[in-house]
């Protein structure tokens, strides 16, 4: 990580954040037996910012490649998967209607029929028992009906499971719970770098050795049997396996979760960068499904991930997604610049002090924020 001259910083920005936790402080409720106040939401995690080396020399991944250097600052993210009960909440309170709930657009897919255009969405089907030999990819079925509420199609239904996580989520429908909530959708780095939970050299998120005790993932031959070691078929309630080093759950396995980012095969640009963004919509392109366009990164493998297929049940694996796709085993969860809960605005510090570099100011806050994390939040950072 850089170097940072503290005597540089105006004396404002000092007063600002000074003022800023004046403010916050008094806002807060009195500390009770053993309560202490966080910079983040009780349903999310402090994650000190740092540095890592993003991806893998796996030459099995070429879309791995090695980004070193990269730095993240400080952020709060949730603690698990955003669950069925609370997109619920969300549709409740906004009436909003999920990607997979609309019928497509005569204008944009003018060769499909009425029918085709219904509202759905893409569920998993394996093949039927005895079959041996099925055509790449034809597991995914186009179904009718399928969505939020109803996962496999119109005939299911998710009662009883309030607490699994959401899923038929295209990337706008977790733009729009994260607008309402208030909070946004992780980039590729802060994904990656809060799902290693400070095991920044192993394989998987608890060590080098898989284990099917550790995440919700597939044991046996993909797509023909699933042996369930880890005690489920399908997707299981949020929190069911351990957390890894920050206590976030389901960092690996169970669905997948959309990142911030756009798609590319390589990581160019973000190497010895601050938070990077990757690259823009009109340099995503993904050569293994050229006919997609621009997609979205997605991390963390799902519950359909094993070792002859997908694999990707690492912190350092990522897939591609169309936008405008969800599926049965894609969701989202969320984080928040801890910062922006103090009240203070970095963009307008920067505007503030033109003489001083942002990495500089957000170094600043971060250790602010850490201060307060380790003295009044509690944490063991």
């Amino acid at each position: 990580m850089r170097e940072v001259n503290v005597n540089c910083v105006s004396f404002k920005i000092l007063a600002t954040v000074l003022s800023a936790w004046c403010c916050w402080a008094l806002s807060m409720p009195i500390a009770i037996a053993g309560q202490a106040t966080s910079a983040c939401p009780s349903d999310m995690v402090y994650i000190p910012g740092g540095s890592f080396t993003m991806g893998s020399d796996n030459p099995d991944f070429v879309e791995e490649k090695i980004a070193e250097d990269v730095t993240v600052s400080s952020f709060c993210i949730e603690r698990h998967e955003v669950t069925n009960a609370q997109f619920a909440t969300f549709v409740e309170a906004t009436g909003y209607v999920t990607v997979a709930e609309r019928s497509l657009s005569k204008e944009q897919f003018p060769h499909l029929s009425d029918d085709e255009r219904s509202p759905g969405s893409l569920v998993f089907k394996p093949p039927e028992e005895g079959i041996q030999q099925v055509a790449y990819l034809s597991w995914w079925q186009w179904t009718p009906g399928a969505n939020w509420r109803h996962p496999f199609g119109p005939d299911s239904n998710i009662q009883g499971k309030d607490d699994h996580p959401v899923v038929h989520i295209a990337y706008e429908d977790a733009v729009a719970y994260a607008n309402w909530a208030g909070k946004q959708l992780p980039t590729e780095a802060q994904w990656e770098y809060a799902a290693r939970g400070r095991r920044f050299n192993t394989i998987f998120t608890w060590g080098n050795q898989y284990s099917p005790k550790q995440a919700n993932t597939w044991q046996g031959k993909f797509p023909f049997f699933n042996q369930q070691q880890d005690g489920f078929a399908g997707i299981a309630p949020v929190g069911s396996f351990p957390p890894n080093g920050f206590g976030l759950f389901d960092m690996t396995g169970n669905v997948w979760e959309w990142t911030a980012d756009w798609f590319r095969i390589d990581r160019r640009g973000m190497e010895h960068s601050f938070n990077p963004l990757g690259p823009s919509r009109v340099e995503s392109y993904d050569p293994k499904k050229p006919w997609e366009g621009a997609m979205h990164v997605i991390k963390g493998g799902s519950y359909l991930c094993a070792k002859n297929y997908c694999s990707r049940y690492r912190p350092v694996a990522r897939e591609s997604q169309a936008p405008d796709t969800g599926t049965s085993h894609i969701g989202f969860r969320l984080v928040l610049d801890p910062k922006s809960t103090l009240g203070i605005d970095i963009n307008q510090l920067v505007k503030d002090s033109p003489d001083v570099d942002k990495y500089v100011i957000s170094k600043i806050l971060d250790d602010f924020v850490d201060v307060l994390e380790r003295g009044i939040g509690g944490s063991d950072d």
